[in-house]
This record gives structure tokens, sequence and C-alpha cells, in this order.
């Protein structure tokens, strides 16, 4: 009892002291507390101060700014001056030239004018000269004959009269030649002014160019000099102004690293206040416990402390770690992955393989030199031809997935089963290719695309969606890979047989399409391969061997009433083909409706896009279907109006023939 009261002391005196250190920790944090917001405050006054300097910055790259767009605005206006002057000066030279040698011209027109004026006066000078001397001559003659002669005074009165009018037009004659003299010194006077004038236009013209060009120097010289002073300054206004961006960015900088300083200094704040709560629940605590040590230590429960035992806590952690212990036992081991999975990529390579087989050789019998065969025998003799291809590929890939690894559990049974599964597949893709064509290939490949993920050959079909899962039992992957199955991993009962015998049925179904119906599709896929032919895009195959081509009771009718016959087909023929076109498009239309609304419908219900997919491949199907349906019955129109221009030898021949043509 005494340890135990020595530890009571001990303990409580290193609680005591541990108080009192938590207490001096309190103070200590909010005396941290108190300082850092006062730095939180410096640091808001230095975010202030530095968001002021960002924008006196900004306010000076502003300006620097303004000032730069001024000197661009300079430089420009300075260019346009030099440009104007240049300008002016061509302008200027060009008219002075141009005036120059318009007046130039004028000048020499008006001269050459003047001069054959003046010559022209001279001219008139001349003769007027040579006749006022004539005339005085014979005035003075007739004053002779007037003074002397001693005349009748009638004839001397006439003579007088015509004395008088000859001095009168000598006197008009010389005042002419005055006038005339007067013209010639006139017109000689002018040339000469006009001559000067033309000189003095001409000196004026030279010291105008002359001054043009000077200023045109003075310019050219001036403006590389100014520009380049503006340059200059325009390139040192771009380096301050890079500068003060640089400062801005540094000083956005500092304002994020206080902005930082900040978050991190209210972080501190809040972890010091946790811390002081922290304490002062510490510092509570330590007071509880030392309160409970006390009134512990003056009670009688030490001795009730020693009694609490037989807990096994292993025990305990081992039960709450693994409540449940999981047992596996595997029936049917596989060894590897690959393994597991072969029987689906197997199964695949052998449908791959048939339907290939479809697309490179042709599915349509050549009946040169072989005559009378018939829709059987030519689809039998083409099986039998692919079977023998079909069964080399099984071969090698079988063989082949021995060679890489494949577990079986029976090797001969792995083998054989895939060359059997293989023929049930060639007969399923060569009845439906031979008996419609391409759209028979097009149905294999979407066969395919529907068996990858619906047949179990991945997942279990358990978690696929429900429609995969209700087309899951009509699939003839679903028992190919079933059956390859029971070869890699084991046999289950009676199973491997089932799925063979479910694959039989399909082989049976497939030949029955084949043999059966496929005599009376033979006309549809001659006129559908004829459509492709006619259309330069697909490879259409020439179907040689049908059934018959004509119906044995149109060729009665035909021969029974010939005349009725071919009114009957003629009207029923106008009449159908008046809606063809209609219910062609009619059929087209809906069927891009319905593909559309199906589309929106898997868009809105997401959980339903498998089924969506599967009813969108069956309306395909059909609209596929009914647009067939039409053409075919076209062309049975267009054979029955064929047959309506037969005459009764040519329809007995028929008739004899089965319907063929003869």
């Amino acid at each position: 009892m005494t340890t135990v009261d020595d530890a009571t002391s001990v303990t409580l005196a290193a609680l005591n002291e541990a108080i009192s250190d938590m207490n001096d920790a309190r103070s200590n944090v909010t005396s941290l507390r108190d300082n850092l917001e006062d730095s939180r405050t410096r640091l808001a006054d230095a975010q202030t101060a530095l968001a002021d300097v960002s924008t006196t910055l900004t306010d000076v790259q502003t300006a620097l700014t303004q000032a730069q767009d001024a000197l661009s605005e300079a430089q420009q206006e300075i260019a346009d001056v030099t440009d104007a002057g240049t300008e002016a000066y061509v302008e200027t030279t060009t008219a002075l030239a141009n005036a120059t040698s318009t007046a130039n011209s004028s000048v020499t027109d008006i001269t050459t004018g003047l001069n054959q004026v003046t010559s022209q006066a001279q001219a008139a000078i001349d003769t007027l000269t040579t006749v006022t001397d004539a005339n005085a001559e014979a005035i003075a003659e007739l004053q002779e004959i007037v003074d002397t002669a001693g005349l009748d005074p009638d004839v001397t009165s006439a003579l007088t009269s015509v004395i008088d009018s000859l001095n009168d037009r000598v006197t008009a004659d010389q005042q002419l030649l005055t006038d005339l003299n007067g013209l010639t010194t006139d017109t000689s006077s002018a040339i000469s002014s006009i001559q000067g004038a033309a000189d003095e236009t001409e000196s004026a013209s030279q010291q105008a160019a002359t001054a043009a060009q000077n200023l045109r120097s003075e310019l050219l010289a001036t403006e590389p000099a100014l520009r380049a002073a503006l340059t200059e300054l325009s390139t040192n206004m771009a380096s301050f102004s890079a500068t003060l961006t640089s400062q801005q960015a540094t000083i956005a900088q500092a304002s994020a690293l206080l902005t930082d300083l900040d978050s991190q200094l209210v972080s501190a704040e809040d972890a010091l206040d946790s811390l002081g709560n922290n304490l002062s629940s510490i510092a509570d605590d330590l007071t509880t416990t030392r309160t409970d040590i006390v009134a512990l230590s003056t009670a009688s429960a030490w001795d009730s402390l020693s009694e609490i035992s037989g807990l096994d806590v292993d025990q305990i952690a081992s039960f709450v770690s693994s409540p449940v212990h999981l047992e596996e036992t595997v029936l049917y081991p596989v060894n590897s992955y690959g393994s597991a999975m072969a029987a689906l990529f197997t199964n695949l390579s052998l449908w791959i393989g048939a339907f290939v087989l479809m697309v490179i050789f042709k599915i349509e019998v050549d009946t040169v030199g072989v005559e009378g065969i018939t829709v059987r025998q030519a689809y039998l003799a083409r099986f039998l031809t692919f079977s023998a291809l079909v069964t080399g590929q099984a071969l090698i890939v079988t063989i082949g997935d021995l060679l890489l690894g494949v577990q079986t559990v029976n090797a001969a049974a792995f083998i054989v089963t895939g060359v059997l599964t293989s023929l049930a597949y060639l007969s399923i893709i060569y009845s439906l290719s031979v008996s419609f064509g391409h759209i028979g290939r097009g149905l294999s490949v979407l066969l395919v695309i529907m068996q990858i993920p619906g047949s179990s050959g991945i997942y279990p079909i358990e978690t696929m969606p429900d429609f995969f899962q209700k087309i899951y039992p009509f699939l003839p992957f679903t028992y190919g890979i079933e059956a390859l199955r029971e070869t890699i991993g084991g046999f289950y009962g009676t199973h491997y047989w089932q799925y063979m015998a479910v694959l039989g049925v399909f082989v049976v179904l497939s030949f029955a399409l084949g043999l059966f119906l496929r005599r009376y599709l033979a006309n549809l896929n001659a006129l559908f391969n004829q459509r492709i032919a006619a259309t330069d895009l697909l490879i259409g195959e020439n179907v040689q061997v049908i059934d018959r081509r004509y119906r044995l009771t149109d060729i009665l009718s035909a021969l029974a009433n010939h005349d009725r016959f071919r009114d009957r087909v003629t009207a029923q023929t106008v009449a159908f083909t008046r809606r063809y076109r209609w219910r062609r498009r009619a059929v087209s239309v809906l069927g891009v409706l319905g593909m559309l609304v199906l589309a929106v419908l898997a868009m809105v219900l997401p959980d339903a896009k498998a089924a969506l997919l599967g009813i969108w491949v069956l309306w395909v199907l059909l609209i596929m279907g009914l647009l067939v349906a039409l053409e075919y019955a076209m062309h049975s129109f267009e054979l029955t109006e064929e047959l309506a221009t037969w005459n009764d030898e040519q329809l007995r021949d028929a008739a004899i023939t089965d319907g063929n043509r003869p």
C-alpha cells in the first residue's frame, strides 16, 4: 500500500507540473497569436502600398502607350507629308512641263499664223502697188486722150467719169496700202511680243521646277533623320513599357506572396486557436485525472482492478477479421485463360472461314456443258465442294489449337467437333447466300456480330442484357461453343450430344431452305442479281439454274383465251405500275422514320439499347423484304407482259418445259 501511495504522490506531482506547463503553453500560444495578428495588419498595409504602386505603374504605362500612339501617328504624318511633297513635286513638274509645252506649241502656232498673215499682207501690198501703178498709167493715158484727141463731148464726158472713178480707186488703194503696211508692222511687233512672253514663261517654268526640286530634296534629306529619331524614341518607350510590365508582374507576384503569407498566417492563427483549445482541453483532462487519482487514492477501488481477467484477445481478433471461411472445389479445371477462350475463337474462325468461301467463290452453278441440271442437284454439288474446303479449314484450326497448347480431355473429339461444327456453319451460311444472294451474305455478317456477345462466349449469359438472354437459345454459336467446351474441360452427362443434336437441327433447317424453298426463290435471286449487276457497284452472278421462269397457270390462261389474257395483264400492269413508285417511296420513308424512332428511343431508354438494337435489325430486314417484294412483283408483271406477246406455239412449248422459256 505504501508503494501505491508513493506512486500516487509521484503521479500527482507530475500532473501538477504538466498542468503548469499546459498553462504556460497556453499563455505562449495566446501571445504568439497576438503577434500573428500584428503581422497580418502590417501585411495588409504592405499590400495596400503595392496596390498603389501597381496603379501608378499602370498610369505611367497608359501614358507611354498614348505617347507611342502619338509617335506612330507622327511617323505616319511624316510619311504622308513626304509622300504628299513627292506627289506634289511630280504633279507640279508635270503640270509645268505640260503648260510649257502647251505654251510653246501655242506660241509656235500663233507666230506661224502671224508670219503667214505678214507674208499674205506683203503679197497683197505688192499686188496692190502694181495695180495702183497700172491705174495711174491708165489715168494718165486717158487724160492725155481727153486733152489732145478732140473727142465728142459725150465721149469726153464719159472718159472724164471713168478717170474720176479710177482716181477714186487709186485713192482707196493707196489708203489700203497704208493700212496693210501698218498691219504688217503691227504683226511683226506682236510676233516679237509673243516670242518674248514665251521666253519669259519658259524661264518662269524652269525656276518653278528648280524650286520644287529643291523642296523635294530638302524633304527627302530631312525625312530619314526625323523618322530615325522618332523610331529610336518609340523603341526606348517600348523598352521602358516592357520594364514597367516586368515591374508590374513582380509587384503582382509580391502581392500574391503576401496574400499567400496572409492565408498562411490565418491558418497559423487557426492552428494556434486549435492548439490553445487542445491545450485547454488537455489541461482540463489533467485536472480531472488529478482529481480522480486523488479520489481514487482515498477509496478501496484498487483491490477490484486485479480481478478483471479471462479475455482472449487473439481469438476475438481472428473472428472479427475472417468470420466466414470459403472452400472451393474445381470440377472441370482449365489450365489457362487461352484454353478457356479457345472455344469462342475457334467457332469464330470456323464461321468466318465458311463465310469467306461465299465471298471468294461463285455460289451459282455454271450449266455450260451440263444440260438438264436441277436446282437441288446444283445446290448439293456446290455444297459438297464447299464442304471439302471447310473441312480442311477446320482441321487446320483445331490441330493448330492443339499445337498452341489448348487443353483437351479428348483431342480426337476436339478435332471431330470442330469439323462437324464447321459443316453446320457452312450449311447455314451457304443456304442464306444461295437463297438470298448479297442479302444472305449480309445476314451472315449480322449473325456473327450478334453471336459474339449473345452466345456466352466471353461472359456468362446471365450477366448479359435481356435481349441477348432471349436470343441465346436460337444462336448456332451457343451450341458450337458449348460442344467444344465439353471437349476442353470435360464431358458432363449427355450435354455434348444435346449440343450436337441442336446443331444438327440447324443443318436440317438450312437444307430445307436450300433444297425446297430456294427453288421458289430462284427467280427472286435472279432478279436481285440483275439489279445488282445493273448498278456497276457490286458483282452480280448469273443465276442459270432456276425452277421455272413463267407461271404455268398464266401459260394455260393465255392458251385458253389469248386476247382476254392480254387485256387482263395490261390492266393489272398499268394499275400496279401507277402505284409502284409511290409504294416504293412510302416504304422507304417508313423505313427511315422507323429507324429514327428506334434511335431516339435508344437515347431515351439506355437500359433497353440491346433490345432496341434487335428490333432495329428486324425492322431493317422487314423494310428490305418489302422493297424486294415490290421489285419482284414488278418483275413478275414484266414477265407476264412478255408472256402475253407469245403465239400459241411458244405457249405450248413453254407449257411442255414446265414454265421455262422455249
